[in-house]
Order: structure tokens, then sequence, then C-alpha cells
């Protein structure tokens, strides 16, 4: 173990209000690092149905994860000479945000996602969506039913899977032979550097690295060929993989990026052990900003509702008596309340209405968005606090 974390309940546990009164169950938020291949995961396994089968979280309603994924689309489209009609799967599709914009370049579309709601409103919207987990026997179901995918994506959700080889044997079965697995996945190089340690929750039991991955795909037949870093989440990993002997050149992406994670010791567990103290000095220097507040008997909101909230707030210690209300722009979280600590989720017309002095942008790292969208709540005299990657004033 190279890291203990508050244990909180599940990070999209939000409560309707009919049922503040049950408990909630917690879980434990410890992250281990394997001394055989240097994985870093979580070793509690939370029953995934629990966890997505009413997922709260959805891309559409962020402009910028909009945008993202048609320049995404766009990209691997161009990369890989895509010929028009490919067929393109999307593993833990949500509400088809990135399907929508290989749908609209032509290209044949198919969705899996096992949170029943939100597959439904995307097949509603027109893209079809397989309401379940993907497995191998799914994998063959829709080869057969759809042929084999040019191009399949998985969008944050490779950090979410426990067994791991089921999918890349899914994803043998449904890839065309001159085709490409394609992920994005928080990487821990970003968590480590930023210390972007609320992307620790329960839905997240892995922490990639390239160096492991590099090995586990070519011990199921397959091969790395990318690794590209990108900005979402605060730092990602953008990595791309097909058939071994497969016909795309390996750029020098992948080596370069084992280099330096080499370099920054995260070979190593006592490098990550580390990482508890830095933890630390962000909770302190947070802490003193919001009690210097509270002290002179300011008003605090919040701003998002992530899974990554959960996290953070369980683990610094803000609650109910710091934070009033929270802020968030996602119909499917309005009028809940926060897992655990059952703090309302209101929509934004909130925020002019009852004018806090201060707000926590808990969605920080979609912050200077939210600044700028909400500059007359600014301009009136509110001010916005980014609690990382270092806390700050604004």
């Amino acid at each position: 173990m190279v890291l203990a974390l508050t244990p909180t309940p599940p990070a999209n546990a939000f409560v309707p209000a009919d049922a503040l009164d049950e408990p909630q169950p917690t879980y434990p938020l410890d992250v281990f690092f394997c001394e055989g291949c240097g994985h870093v995961q979580l070793l509690d396994v939370v029953d995934p149905h629990a966890l997505f089968d009413h997922y709260v979280y959805v891309s559409g309603t962020s402009p910028l994860f909009v945008r993202h994924f048609e320049d995404y689309a766009a990209d691997l489209l161009a990369r890989y000479r895509v010929r028009s009609e490919s067929l393109i799967i999307d593993i833990g599709s949500n509400d088809g945000t990135l399907l929508k914009a290989f749908k609209d370049a032509d290209m044949r579309v198919q969705g899996i996602d096992p949170a029943v709601d939100i597959a439904r409103e995307a097949v509603a919207a027109g893209i079809p969506t397989f309401p379940g987990f993907f497995t191998p026997a799914v994998a063959e179901r829709m080869e057969e039913e759809r042929g084999r995918a040019a191009i399949i994506t998985a969008n944050n959700v490779f950090a979410h899977i426990d067994d791991l080889a089921a999918i890349v044997e899914g994803v043998r079965i449904l890839l065309a032979r001159d085709g490409v697995f394609v992920f994005e996945v928080s990487y821990l190089v970003d968590v480590y550097e930023k210390t972007l340690f609320d992307t620790v929750y329960h839905e997240h039991l892995d922490y990639h690295t390239v160096a492991p991955l590099q090995r586990f795909f070519a011990a199921h037949g397959m091969e790395l060929i990318r690794a590209e870093r990108i900005d979402t989440h605060g730092g990602s990993l953008r990595a791309t993989v097909q058939r071994a002997g497969g016909p795309h050149p390996a750029d020098t992406s992948v080596a370069d990026a084992i280099a330096a994670e080499q370099e920054l010791g995260l070979d190593r567990a006592d490098t990550l052990k580390g990482f508890a103290a830095r933890i630390d000095g962000v909770r302190d220097e947070l802490g003193a900003m919001l009690a210097e507040l509270k002290s002179t008997e300011k008003s605090i909101a919040g701003f998002g509702a992530p899974a990554k909230a959960t996290t953070l707030m369980h683990h610094f210690g803000i609650g109910p008596e710091v934070v009033d209300f929270i802020v968030d722009d996602s119909p499917w979280k309005q009028g809940l309340y926060t897992p655990g600590l059952h703090i309302p989720v209101v929509p934004a017309d909130v925020l002019y209405e009852r004018r806090p002095d201060a707000v926590v942008v808990l969605a920080w790292n979609f912050a200077d968005a939210i600044i700028d969208k909400h500059s007359a709540y600014r301009d009136g005299g509110g001010r916005f606090i980014v609690p990382l990657p270092q806390p700050r004033m604004v």
C-alpha cells in the first residue's frame, strides 16, 4: 500500500431527499503498487452494478468535452485513413457524445454502456447503444450482428475495470485486422506531478502508466504503438493499440513516456509513498483559506459535483458546515444530495439568487471556463477558490 485516503461512499452515489436518513456504506480508498509489474490500483472492488447501473455523469453537459470529442474523432479518422461507413465502437459510450462526432463524419456507430437510463437516452438521440457491460460474449454477439470495427474507443473507462484481460479479449474479437483500439485515461504522471489525488475513487480501480500497459498488451497479443499526453481531466493519456504485427508503425512516444516515468521514479513504491505528504500540504493551505472565510462569517458554496469532489471533500473534511450548496449544470444531479455529506446540488441560477461570498470550484479541471462563464458573479464581488493543482483565489 502506497496511499490511504479517507473511506467514502461510491463517488457518484448521489442521494434523493427521501433517502437522506438511510445510511450510506463507505469503502476503503487504499492505493497499492505492484512490485511485479509496477501497476498501481485499488484492491477493494465495489460491485460494478452498484457503481454504474444508475450512473449520473454525462459528457454532453460540458461544451469543452463536446469539442474535445469532436477533435478526437477527426484526428483518428484522418490519422488512420478510415473509410466512410466503417464501424466505430465505443466502450462506455455514455450519452454518445463521441459517437455522434463519428456519425456526423459518415461512420456507422455502436455504443456499449451499462447505465441503462443514459443508454436509453443515447438510443433516443440516434446512437445505437447496448445497455450492459462489455464482455467477450457481448463482443461475439456484436461481431455477428455488426461486423468488425475500424476503431474501438474506451474513454475514461479503462481505469474502471477489474478484469482488463477480458476487455482486451473482447476487443480482439471485434477489432478489424488493420483496426486500432484507442483509450483515454487519467495518467498517473499527471496525478503525481500535480497532486491530483481526487482522481482516486472507487470507480477508478487502475492508475495507469505506460510501462505496465506495454507489457500487459504484449502479453495479450496486442501492441501499444502510441502514448500521447492530453489535457483532459487535469492530465490524461491517450493510448493507441493494434494487434501484434499490425500495419501501423509505432512511434517514439511509447519509449519516451516510459523513460519519463522512470525518471520520476513511478516504477518504485517509495516514490508514491511520499505522495501523502504533498496531499497534506494542499489540505492545509486550502483549509486555511476556508477557515479564514468562515471566521468572518462569509458564506461558501461549491461549483460542480464531479465524482472527484467526493474524494476531495471527504479527505479534506469539507462538509455541510463549510459549504452550503453545490451548483452543477447537469440535470441528472440537480435536486440530489452529495454522497455521504448530503450537501444539496442545485442549478446555476441559485448562485445568483443566494450570492455566496465565495465558491469552491470542485470541478477544478473546468475552472477557467466556469469562471469566464460566471464573470457576473465575480464582478459582483464573489470570489472563486480553485483547490487543485494548487489552491488559489480568483
